[in-house]
């Protein structure tokens, strides 16, 4: 009993009554130009001429629905009064490379309906001003009697007939509850109005086939992105962070000693992290959906300047570097610093002292890349008290890299005291 009469309470079923008299009023101004041809005909019978008027003005209405604002507006509205969760429509979306490793999305493309999703939003309508204006004269009727009919005011009078039987209401205590019930039956057509519009929202307002494949693919671009964005963090940040602490500690160790080293491992310290705050910036635009500035480039050109501060770090780093680095591809060279970068990091982090071999190799088929450290006899990676927390990303980050640029990496110990990280990239040389 109490869950029957619950609708009758909500303060929503009664916004969602509002919404569909909003719906009947804003037909009303089509109501003169439906008439325009029934003036033109005054000689057809009254029954044609309503029912040609009727069908011009659902046309009209009809119309006004095929235009994209009008949606647009029906669906806050919805969401606003119906308390529909409708989402707003979305505009499908290509992806185009970027100056990055990854896809990022570009202007959008409007989702091209199919015919029968573009008659929905006039279906919508049609059936929105249909229910608003019955809801709304049998509403009104039955509110009006519920208002005057107890103790028979202004004269008012109640009569039913129904299969030769009726019923007269013309004052007293039966008036008031006829008014009683009017009233409850006028809350009843709300609740019956709302439900229905609650029902018919979601089927015809809600997104169609193609926006459902167009919200599908800016999710699909919105991950990609943020799963590029969340490598480039990794590898830059926590490359400048795992140099910067050990540029820190070995200040600190010379500095009485040697204020020399000790300042140029400062200064060491302040590149690194100028340029990790440009790489922090750009990230963390992308993330808050700013207008992101230019993403940094860096790119095999940039690895001696890497080399060096991996040196003021106090590392020992033997380079290899043959082939024409600067001619390989701009995705593929930036591709490349990252990994780099990434299996140095890993190096400085796990790495039991020791020269870090870096090789790194550009002939015409291929582009192979290798860093090997050393990891002390009988211990692993990141075993020992002054371990470098690792977040377990790292190498899987790297063959995910690595998988999308159809190449092949292989990661693990190399003899019983070192560890290799060894890529191979299939490349083409520019001209």
């Amino acid at each position: 009993m109490i869950r029957g009469i619950r609708p009758l309470l909500r303060g929503s079923t009664y916004s969602g009554m509002l919404f569909a008299y909003c719906g009947a009023l804003a037909s009303l101004p089509l109501l003169p130009f439906a008439m325009l041809p029934t003036l033109a005909w005054r000689s057809a019978p009254y029954g044609v001429q309503v029912v040609l008027t009727l069908l011009d003005w659902a046309a009209l209405i009809g119309v006004v629905g095929l235009a994209r604002t009008t949606r647009r507006g029906l669906i806050a509205v919805a969401r606003r009064l119906l308390r529909v969760p409708l989402p707003d429509p979305v505009a499908a979306r290509q992806s185009a490379s970027s100056p990055g490793t990854g896809p990022t999305p570009t202007a959008p493309t409007r989702a091209v309906p199919s015919g029968a999703d573009r008659w929905r939003t006039p279906l919508w309508l049609l059936l929105h001003v249909a229910l608003g204006w019955t809801g709304a004269l049998v509403s009104s009727v039955l509110l009006i009697a519920g208002l005057v009919l107890p103790g028979n005011w202004l004269g008012a009078e109640a009569g039913l007939s129904l299969f030769g039987w009726s019923v007269r209401v013309a004052g007293g205590w039966g008036s008031w509850v006829v008014a009683l019930g009017c009233v409850l039956l006028a809350a009843a057509a709300c609740v019956v109005v709302t439900s229905a519009l609650r029902w018919l929202a979601p089927r015809l307002l809600g997104p169609s086939s193609a926006e459902r494949l167009a919200l599908a693919a800016e999710r699909e671009l919105l991950l990609a992105e943020r799963n590029r964005m969340a490598h480039e963090l990794h590898d830059s940040i926590g490359h400048t962070l795992t140099a910067t602490t050990i540029q820190a500690a070995v200040a600190g160790e010379v500095l009485s000693a040697d204020p020399v080293a000790a300042r140029a491992a400062l200064r060491s310290i302040e590149e690194s992290s100028r340029a990790a705050l440009e790489d922090l910036d750009y990230v963390l635009g992308v993330l808050r959906e700013e207008k992101a500035e230019t993403a940094p480039t860096r790119t095999l050109s940039d690895l001696p300047e890497l080399l060096d501060r991996l040196r003021h770090a106090g590392a020992v780093v033997e380079p290899e570097l043959s082939g024409e680095l600067a001619q390989v591809q701009g995705t593929l060279s930036r591709a490349a610093y990252r990994i780099l970068q990434e299996g140095l990091t890993n190096a400085l982090r796990h790495g039991a002292g020791g020269p870090i071999e870096v090789r790194v190799a550009a002939a015409p088929d291929g582009l192979e890349l290798s860093v090997v450290n050393r990891t002390g006899a009988g211990t692993g990676i990141g075993t020992g008290p002054d371990a470098f927390p690792t977040s377990g990303h790292g190498l899987p980050g790297l063959a995910e890299r690595v998988r999308l640029l159809h190449g092949e990496i292989e990661a693990g110990p190399d003899g019983p005291q070192h560890w290799r990280l060894a890529v191979r990239l299939p490349v083409r040389l520019t001209a």
